[in-house]
């Protein structure tokens, strides 16, 4: 039985991925995370009482801290824990070094004297996988090839700077000490226990409490969109799969300006929910819910955020050519099941 830890795993994509392993394997799972604004630990209550789940909190960039959850000798780690929010990385950029970078430095290092004290199978088969973005490749036009594995690095932020850094100690953890690493580079997110500050469950709770709904800019910059669940099989597929120190491009080429997608949110609100329905309206004026007939009149361009990339796209020819690995989710329909999921959560995400 495998034992694997996963750092930030009561963030988003952690608390995802943690659900799925359980659900569907044996492994023992230890969850790593310091518990930030972004954290939820309600979103594992479900197994929250299981034999084969462990949460410590303990913050990566404390090294002497994070020894003690390495005694439990791991089979892989999944590395997740990282401060992602650009607006705030521009505002205060010395937590992004710290975790991101340091912390990722500590992780490392507890990786490496924990690599070098296994033999045999046990050695063989441990991974460091460190979960990464495609942010750190800078931003492209509307009519550049999507980023590959070999795209230069480009960071124009303090987050995709701090992460490309942490790539780098990756990758020379393994060229130096032979650590067994894996990277990722995955699309924009979205799906349920997202936190409300990132741009769709912004969307969604700000329709809904009849708010207006800021967009960057013309609106026109473009993202690529994946599920979380498509980005956790592809994880899964990697870590079993994947070669040591190779990366990997994770996408649903789904790409859409955020006007775009602002709009679809609206009018899917629009018919799940319509305002007329809407109970937030009891605590607005009734005279602003009156005069609304969609969600999308909330949309308001605001002054653009400074050094916003324009867009991201990536080619995953590599992780579907190697690994046969292809995205399961229809974009419209996993959006419409995104939106019904805040819908009825709204109340405990926003907490």
């Amino acid at each position: 039985m495998k034992k694997i830890l996963i750092t930030g795993g009561a963030g988003f994509i952690g608390s995802n991925l943690i659900r799925h392993l359980h659900e569907t394997t044996d492994y023992q799972i230890i969850n790593l995370d310091k518990l930030t604004y972004a954290s939820n630990l309600n979103s594992l209550d479900e197994i929250n009482n299981s034999h084969r789940y462990q949460f410590l909190k303990i913050d990566i960039a404390d090294a002497q801290q994070l020894q003690k959850a390495f005694t439990l000798s791991p089979d892989a780690v999944i590395h997740l824990a990282s401060e992602t929010h650009v607006d705030r990385s521009i505002e205060n950029a010395a937590e992004f070094i710290e975790t991101n970078i340091v912390g990722t430095y500590n992780l490392l290092q507890q990786s490496r004297e924990l690599y070098q004290s296994l033999s045999g199978l046990q050695k063989s088969q441990f991974r460091f996988f460190h979960v990464s973005t495609d942010e750190v490749y800078g931003s492209l036009q509307s009519h550049e090839s999507p980023f590959t594995e070999s795209t230069p690095y480009d960071p124009h932020s303090p987050y995709s700077a701090s992460k490309a850094s942490a790539d780098h100690l990756v990758r020379a953890w393994h060229a130096t000490y032979q650590l067994p690493i894996l990277i990722s580079h995955s699309a924009n997110n979205y799906g349920p226990y997202q936190h409300r500050e990132k741009l769709i469950p912004k969307i969604i709770a700000n329709a809904l409490e009849l708010t207006h709904i800021p967009i960057y800019g013309d609106g026109t910059n473009i993202r690529d969109w994946i599920h979380v669940a498509d980005h956790i099989s592809a994880t899964m597929s990697i870590l079993k799969n994947g070669r040591p120190g190779e990366t990997y491009n994770i996408s649903a080429n789904f790409e859409q300006t955020n006007m775009e997608i602002a709009l679809q949110v609206c009018r899917i609100l629009d018919e799940l929910y319509p305002i007329a329905q809407n109970p937030f309206q009891a605590s607005r004026s009734s005279e602003t819910a009156d005069t609304l007939q969609s969600y999308e009149e909330l949309i308001r361009l605001v002054a653009d955020r400074p050094g916003h990339d324009f867009r991201y796209a990536n080619d995953c020819s590599k992780l579907s050519d190697e690994l046969n690995w292809q995205p399961q989710h229809t974009n419209l329909t996993s959006l419409t099941e995104t939106v019904k999921w805040y819908i009825e959560h709204l109340t405990v995400t926003d907490q």
